[in-house]
């Protein structure tokens, strides 16, 4: 290894960046990052001191910022051009970060559900569930903003249509999957569904919020078909041959989601109930 005291040479400097010779030589072309030395013999050294040099345009690399901007930037020393440039760029990122929460949110609830959903056709289970938060959309409130008798399409359009325009107003992160709030103790049918639901990233101080409380729940898997008559009525016929006790709303969330409901065989809705906590 050849090195002077104080001296890197550019191999020495590129383990010290994590980067490589090409990288170096190529900041060196453009003039973005000069060897700090020339020596007797030709080759170039930089100082350690320029490794901050390095993570200075690093930095703004990871922010998309062109590189003849970034010499510009660097060269010209203008503290008041680099913070600005700094803000900009920090914006971009808190958006894009955004957009990574969101995506994560999304691909998160896809894959739980999906795995949920390989769970056997009508054949009850208990599991322990944490809180998950709900836009509550009032199913009488959507009645009201549909014509009488409209068609199941027109249902779901007005739902889309306010669940985007309070997405919007409050700001919230919603991956659009539907889901059902149904009174306790009742047949399943349109009369006992007291809300239509979409799952939000977190809490809210919209009206429209409501929490699906941390517990244990009796959960029990529809599969490959649209109509879950049958799965209430397992579910009923179930809590009442184990004489169980329950808490709180019926829980439709469809799992299979928009990727595969557009073929019932691939449909999958799981329907919950909390279980009253023991003495």
């Amino acid at each position: 290894m050849e090195r002077k005291t104080g001296r890197l040479t550019s191999g020495d400097f590129a383990a010290l960046c994590g980067a490589t010779k090409e990288t170096l030589r190529h900041y060196k072309d453009l003039g973005l990052l000069l060897p700090a030395h020339r020596g007797e013999n030709g080759y170039f050294y930089y100082d350690a001191e320029q490794f901050y040099d390095y993570y200075a345009i690093a930095i703004f690399r990871q922010t998309g910022t062109p590189l003849e901007e970034i010499r510009r930037c660097l060269q010209g020393q203008d503290t008041a051009g680099t913070l600005e440039r700094l803000r900009e760029q920090r914006v971009r990122l808190e958006a894009e970060q955004r957009k990574l929460e969101q995506m994560e949110f999304v691909l998160s609830g896809m894959i739980g559900g999906l795995e949920l959903g390989a769970e056997p056709d009508l054949v009850p289970r208990t599991a322990r569930f944490e809180a998950e938060h709900l836009l509550a959309l009032p199913a009488e409130e959507l009645e009201g903003l549909m014509d009488p008798g409209a068609e199941e399409d027109a249902m779901l359009m007005t739902v889309l249509e306010r669940c985007r325009s309070l997405c919007r107003e409050y700001g919230l992160r919603t991956d659009y999957r539907l889901g059902a709030i149904h009174r306790p103790g009742e047949p399943a049918g349109p009369g006992t569904v007291s809300h239509l639901t979409m799952r939000l990233a977190e809490r809210t101080d919209c009206p429209y919020y409501w929490e699906k409380p941390a517990g244990t729940y009796l959960l029990l898997c529809c599969r490959g078909r649209w109509d879950l008559t049958q799965g209430y009525a397992a579910l009923a016929r179930h809590i009442a041959e184990k004489k169980l006790k329950t808490w709180g709303r019926v829980y439709a969330c469809d799992l299979a989601g928009f990727i595969l409901n557009g073929v019932e065989s691939n449909a999958a809705t799981v329907l919950s109930v909390r279980l009253a906590e023991k003495p």
